[in-house]
């Protein structure tokens, strides 16, 4: 049931009960195994090699790793459309692919671990692209779960969650995996660690598959016209999202949304080292105390969403993404004063988590049905990759400007976005749901 078939807008008590329904609590598990493997090929493994003497040069290429990523869209027609024949006629067609994903990361890790670095990173490297193909994978296909599972009046809650289990996923393999090296080996580490994708395993198997997820056997290839099959699982999804008005200026806002915030983020580190904090301030400052502001800010941001709806939520958290980069100028001309940086991390992160849930809510509100595992990965790979782009100029924008000029920048940065947010709200163009909400 969507908000417009409930009348008036909930009040703010009711609106929090969302978060008690069992399908909500669920993508926080499924978000936990989402942001599970990660760290695991990257800053946990980086740390791994460096220990065991590998050049800078070699640990910097182990990023490329990261590509299935950007790249997942390309394979998601076929886990959006292809027919499994043994786990999808016992589980389903979503539940079938997550089964498959989060038994191929556990059998990935543990390969992973298995390697030696000082015997050669080829081998280490090839089973890091095996878990992150395997991760991205995962991620098409919980995107798909979590949008089709919940009521849309439920996909900001369903966003806060998903990004607060995908937080904690990260905190368990990278602190957590750095605290278990400090007394085992790595190799039991990243056993332990695949064991943890457990937890995304027993929460697939132990809810229901969502009511579009059991597929026709027509669905598998070699049961149907092969190039019929090829144009519904490729062409289609594609072609339903650029039949739709006003599909040109909706990608742009994709794309520009997070641009100011992105960008004052990707300095953030270098700041704080050149205006005196030191390496434990950072981390107890920005990433412990960081993460509960930012899993506040989820909460909020997905509490708004239900109350006020995607559109007007957008508007609101954008605004408070912007104005949130001004605290990091206040910072620069402050200086080293932890009592402020804990000011300016916990207005950042609460406006960025708020950001975040109002804008997950609304790239699955984006999504049709039919090609829900497609289309929101196109979704966010454009805009991961957007976000990448135009966000690397930023260090050279740092080095020609003082810090302050700099984040007043990123906060003008924002404008964009919002501007064709506005634009967007004003010509109608906004998901179906919110044409006919009973206020703002």
């Amino acid at each position: 049931m969507s908000e417009t078939k409930q009348g008036a807008p909930q009040g703010w008590l009711a609106a929090v009960r969302v978060y008690s329904d069992r399908r909500v609590i669920a993508i926080l598990f499924l978000g936990f195994s989402s942001g599970m493997p990660l760290l695991l090929t990257f800053s946990t493994l980086s740390i791994w090699l460096a220990e065991d003497g590998i050049s800078k040069s070699t640990i910097g290429l182990f990023a490329l790793v990261g590509m299935p990523y950007s790249l997942k869209f390309i394979w998601a027609p076929l886990i959006d459309r292809l027919h499994l024949p043994l786990l999808t006629r016992w589980l389903g067609r979503r539940r079938g692919w997550a089964v498959l994903t989060q038994l191929a990361l556990m059998v990935g890790i543990v390969g992973l671990g298995t390697n030696d670095p000082a015997q050669g990173a080829w081998s280490m490297a090839a089973w890091a692209m095996f878990v992150t193909f395997a991760s991205a994978s995962q991620d098409v296909v919980i995107d798909a779960y979590r949008v089709e599972i919940l009521e849309e009046r439920q996909y900001g809650a369903g966003a806060a969650m998903i990004v607060a289990g995908y937080r904690i996923g990260m905190l368990a393999s990278g602190a957590g995996a750095l605290f278990l090296a400090e007394a085992f080996s790595w190799f039991w580490v990243y056993c332990a660690m695949a064991a943890l994708m457990g937890v995304g395993l027993l929460t697939i198997l132990l809810n229901p598959e969502p009511g579009t997820g059991n597929p026709d056997e027509e669905n598998a290839p070699g049961r149907a016209d092969p190039v019929q099959w090829l144009r519904e699982a490729v062409y289609e999804p594609f072609a339903d999202f650029l039949r739709r008005g006003g599909w040109l200026p909706v990608l742009l806002f994709v794309v520009l949304y997070k641009f100011g915030d992105s960008l004052a983020g990707i300095m953030a580190g270098p700041f704080y080292v050149e205006i005196g904090f030191s390496k434990s301030e950072i981390a107890s400052v920005s990433k412990i105390f960081g993460l509960g502001a930012t899993l506040l800010g989820g909460f909020l941001g997905g509490l708004l969403v239900v109350r006020r709806g995607i559109m007007a939520s957008l508007l609101w958290c954008g605004l408070l993404q912007m104005f949130s980069n001004l605290m990091f100028a206040i910072q620069a001309m402050v200086g080293h004063d932890i009592s402020m940086l804990a000011a300016t991390i916990a207005v950042e992160n609460i406006a960025g988590g708020m950001g975040t849930a109002a804008f997950v809510a609304y790239l699955s509100s984006l999504c049709n049905i039919a090609y829900t595992a497609t289309q929101y990965a196109l979704l966010s790979s454009l805009m991961a990759v957007a976000r990448t782009m135009l966000s690397a100029p930023g260090g050279a924008l740092a080095d020609a400007t003082s810090w302050v000029s700099f984040f007043l920048i990123t906060t003008i940065a924002a404008l964009p976005g919002l501007v064709l947010l506005w634009w967007l709200m004003r010509r109608g163009i906004v998901p179906t749901s919110e044409l006919a909400r009973d206020g703002p």
